[in-house]
């Protein structure tokens, strides 16, 4: 407790706390206990006394490859070196195309068409935009229709807000966009508790799509929108046969279905992206975090070819579709996705993830009969506690565990009651090392009691 307090007042007397206004975070209450991490080494974050903490949310869902993989940050310092930008309006650089092709080929089926971004929420936003875009050059305008899911998360812009399911994201801002639909959440508490891995009850959750048609025409309708888990919402996992019918039932309805793979792809769940774990193939992912392990802000989002051709074979002559960012496919973000690319590769990163899946599992649901835990939950390489909320303090548990975790060296995140955990894929090389601090320290979950 004396080195935070000797932090403390380090921050204060060499960092202005004020100017900064830190996103998804109790600005008040940080300036008063600031958190600060200065370094950071394969799965450890070190904060300005050398303090070691094991970053076991990876970063936020994203440093798939750890912290400072020397692959990646010496193709990164060799392209700032190289070209530092270019503009991706009407002028390319071989990297990015490189990159396109990569994505192409390990995205399932035909989704072959790569637009960049530069975040999830820019990723969602692109791809509710492709939806749009498609069915205009179609020919069939009416479907304007977006459809989102109670609980679902698809980052801050005002597309992915709008087609989000958390109340406390929407409820300042208004209306946000017109004519957005929501279906049901996929957790249930009475029949899925304790699940590991896929809970077998819920895969009629699905249904309450048709629920929609009857007051909302079909034909009205241009996608769906989900994420193969809730992230952000406390890993929320699709039930067994949810995704398979939530496909046949876009698929028959000509509606188009969008995964938002911000945090699921690139190993996250033991494979390239959670379309190719579930054996569904959607008409658009949008993916983001893991495509440069977090080292340089980069989104994508992979499109089926149809829906490209379609959009291109609307226009004659000139720009087919007017979106885009400043920052698509920037050089020092392409560089680092190839070179977390090949990383993925060699590292058999995905592989490992999922041998590592059991690992993860038997870990967290050993903490049930801890106090407060209401209930676990597993899929891949992330994980989730619930507590009990105290309906005095709602969110206190889990931030007095978050607390304490961080003073024992662990950072973990909570939303709500739930502390939520997302270890990095490669952290096979640091088990034995975790294995011996298990040993010393008795129960692996005791400090989050």
């Amino acid at each position: 407790m004396a080195e935070n307090v000797r932090d403390f007042d380090r921050f204060h007397n060499e960092v202005d706390l004020d100017a900064h206004w830190m996103p998804y975070t109790a600005n008040k209450a940080f300036r008063q206990s600031p958190k600060m991490v200065e370094r950071g080494e394969g799965m450890h974050v070190f904060d300005a006394g050398g303090r070691s903490i094991i970053d076991a949310i990876s970063g936020l869902w994203c440093c798939n490859l750890g912290h400072c993989h020397p692959r990646v940050v010496a193709a990164i310092q060799e392209q700032a070196a190289t070209l530092d930008y270019s503009t991706a309006f009407q002028v390319g650089h071989p990297k990015a195309f490189r990159l396109a092709e990569r994505l192409a080929d390990i995205a399932p089926d035909d989704l072959s068409a790569v637009f960049f971004t530069n975040s999830g929420s820019e990723s969602v936003d692109t791809a509710l935009k492709l939806a749009l875009a498609y069915f205009h050059a179609k020919g069939e305008p009416n479907r304007t229709r977006l459809v989102g899911r109670v609980r679902g998360y698809h980052g801050a812009g005002f597309g992915g807000t709008s087609v989000g399911g958390i109340g406390a994201n929407r409820r300042t801002f208004g209306p946000l966009l017109p004519g957005v639909l929501h279906i049901a959440d996929i957790y249930d508490h009475e029949h899925q508790a304790f699940s590991r891995g896929q809970p077998q009850w819920g895969a009629h959750l699905a249904d309450d799509l048709e629920r929609l048609f009857v007051t909302n025409h079909p034909e009205s309708i241009a996608a769906v929108i989900v994420e193969p888990f809730g992230g952000s919402a406390g890993v929320l996992v699709p039930p067994v046969g949810y995704l398979e019918r939530l496909r046949e039932i876009t698929a028959r309805h000509g509606i188009l279905l969008i995964f938002d793979e911000v945090i699921t792809a690139f190993g996250r769940l033991g494979a390239s992206f959670a379309a190719e774990r579930f054996g569904v193939t959607p008409d658009i992912i949008a993916t983001a975090k893991g495509i440069t392990s977090g080292t340089v802000p980069m989104g994508a989002v992979i499109a089926r070819e149809g829906i490209r051709e379609t959009i291109l074979d609307a226009t004659d002559a000139g720009i087919e579709l007017f979106h885009g960012y400043t920052y698509s496919g920037h050089p020092l973000a392409s560089a680092a996705a190839l070179a977390c690319l090949d990383a993925y590769e060699e590292e058999s990163l995905f592989e490992r993830a999922a041998k590592m899946e059991g690992v993860l599992e038997a870990v967290v649901h050993g903490l049930k009969d801890l106090p407060y835990v209401r209930d676990i939950r597993n899929i891949g390489m992330a994980a989730a506690i619930e507590l009990e909320g105290d309906a005095n303090a709602p969110s206190r548990r889990a931030l007095s565990v978050f607390e304490t975790a961080f003073e024992e060296g662990v950072l973990v995140r909570t939303t709500g009651d739930i502390i939520a955990l997302a270890p990095p894929p490669h952290c096979e090389r640091e088990r034995h090392h975790c294995d011996r601090r298990r040993r010393s320290e008795g129960n692996p979950g005791a400090h989050l009691g």
